[in-house]
């Protein structure tokens, strides 16, 4: 019966002339369906009104709940809580969930959530004078027109309680795409070589070229160690270094670095050791890989971008 009333509560009642008359009002239609019997006041419609939830309130509802489910999730759903709001609409819309920016940053602000937020960088680099040093090819232009042309490696140290866990990383300039990592209880030449090997592995599973790869580090002294050197030349891949001390030299692998201690390290711990690091890292290099929205990739995935690049080069031109 309230809905009968607030549907036609607005109604008008033709004139005796046939024109408009009078609207029927919340009043005059509980007086007449008191009279059929049907007893209800205005009161009680306008206390009904109040307590029925609108439209707004039923989405946001809809809306808090997916994203709670998504901030609580186990596995790589959990990485959804790092998101700001920008990402997280646009995580929400490839996810099916038509919803505009200022909706999903209000619901943000009126349950306290936010982003994972940068703070400062620990430095791991150890020169080594003794090494070799190949000449920085890079200039810190962090970019390249198709997978495989640069790649920039890093690691960083996570504290447990069984003592420092360190993270090596190889990225792909051109699609951002985490292509090996490796972690360990030392931070010796064995670790930025596992990360490396697992570099080559991946891009062999994908039947991808190396010709003419730049590979990126800087000067620290298990990344111009003979062996890791001497690795990438037996591949074919051309060493690039940077200076000592100058974090721009190598701020593309600095970026992600900084984005694993800020989404995954700053956010789940205390941990425990080197396994539940390694755990937690394969869950967020995957969802950072398929899931995460890049804004310099316009908001697409590293793995979006290299299928869209491949399905590219694929497609037969059109006849002219």
């Amino acid at each position: 019966m309230i809905r009968f009333i607030a549907e036609h509560k607005d109604h008008q009642v033709a004139g005796p002339d046939g024109g408009a008359g009078l609207r029927w009002g919340v009043e005059p239609m509980c007086a007449v369906l008191s009279e059929h019997g049907i007893a209800i006041s205005p009161s009680t419609y306008y206390e009904w009104i109040a307590k029925t939830p609108t439209r707004r309130e039923i989405r946001d509802a809809e809306l808090v709940e997916i994203i709670t489910a998504a901030r609580e999730g186990k596995r790589k759903g959990r990485f959804v809580q790092t998101l700001g709001s920008r990402k997280l609409w646009i995580w929400l819309r490839g996810q099916g969930h038509d919803v505009a920016r200022c909706t999903v940053e209000r619901i943000m602000r009126e349950n306290g959530w936010e982003g994972a937020r940068y703070g400062s960088k620990h430095k791991t680099t150890v020169a080594d004078s003794s090494h070799v040093r190949y000449p920085d090819l890079v200039d810190r232009r962090f970019y390249a027109s198709a997978p495989n042309r640069l790649w920039v490696a890093d690691f960083t140290y996570v504290a447990t309680w069984m003592g420092f866990v360190y993270v090596a990383f190889v990225i792909d300039a051109y699609s951002r795409r985490i292509v090996g990592w490796r972690a360990a209880r030392s931070m010796t030449t064995d670790l930025v070589l596992d990360a490396i090997e697992h570099a080559f592995f991946t891009r062999t599973q994908d039947g991808t070229s190396l010709r003419g790869l730049i590979a990126h580090s800087d000067a620290g002294s298990q990344y111009t160690s003979v062996a890791f050197t001497q690795r990438l030349i037996d591949e074919g891949v051309d060493p690039s270094v940077g200076s000592v001390g100058d974090a721009l030299d190598n701020a593309l692998a600095e970026t992600t670095v900084g984005s694993f201690k800020n989404e995954v390290i700053r956010r789940q711990g205390p941990w425990r050791d080197v396994n539940q690091v390694e755990l937690a890292t394969a869950e967020w290099v995957v969802w950072f890989n398929t899931e995460r929205p890049h804004e310099y990739l316009d908001d697409f995935t590293p793995e979006a971008v290299e299928k869209l690049h491949y399905d590219q080069k694929l497609t037969p031109p059109k006849a002219g």
